[in-house]
């Protein structure tokens, strides 16, 4: 435990963190955790950067036979889209079962890319409460169980006040994180209608070119 003296010293949100005890320690380092992996989902689970506009026109301009266009176009932006579309392509002898195979575990494998990561935040979303919970329990039991020392009523409206710290960080971490898990969870879902409309799409017109 830090000394009064410091405490005393320090900023108001330094000591806020610091009053919390060993739990306050440990819901800052999940937000920090947190925090990596939105930012990190929020510049991967991009609808640009899953389905470029590029390789979207090339399959609208796209009306079946030859594929050389297509490819180049699929090789020079590599993205989840490119890569269903280029299994597509490199299957496009197989009966259409076996295409179907192909593809749907080449999505899968994508869609898996993309949700990378995400369980964390779901984890994380429902566990800081519990954790801030479990601070502020943790604080109270001290305090109660010193009440008899400090008989002051101020002194002990101060230490539970100082325990429910725990809990307002609990709360402040899970909030974010439960909007950025629904939001991201969304994202994931349109990519994967959108990769499964125009994969459908080029199949259709490489049956028509046949």
């Amino acid at each position: 435990m830090l000394p009064h003296t410091f405490l005393a010293a320090a900023p108001g949100f330094i000591q806020f963190f610091v009053q919390g005890g060993f739990f306050m320690y440990v819901l800052l380092i999940l937000s920090v955790f947190s925090l990596a992996v939105i930012l990190q989902r929020a510049r991967f689970i991009k609808m640009d950067s899953a389905l470029p506009p590029g390789v979207i026109d090339a399959l609208s301009s796209f009306k079946g036979g030859a594929t050389d266009n297509l490819q180049k176009r699929l090789q020079a932006e590599p993205s989840p889209l490119s890569r269903v579309l280029m299994s597509v392509l490199q299957h496009r002898d197989w009966p259409r079962n076996e295409i179907l195979d192909a593809v749907q575990t080449r999505a899968r494998h994508e869609i898996s890319r993309l949700e990378s990561g995400l369980v964390f935040l779901e984890i994380t979303t429902g566990i800081s409460p519990l954790l801030g919970l479990l601070g502020t329990l943790s604080g109270l039991v001290s305090i109660f169980g010193n009440i008899g020392a400090h008989g002051d009523p101020q002194i002990v409206a101060n230490g539970i006040s100082e325990a429910l710290n725990c809990t307002i960080v609990g709360l402040g971490v899970a909030v974010p994180n439960l909007v950025a898990y629904n939001y991201f969870t969304r994202r994931v879902e349109v990519v994967s209608i959108e990769l499964e409309s125009l994969t459908t799409d080029l199949m259709a017109k490489l049956s028509i070119g046949r």
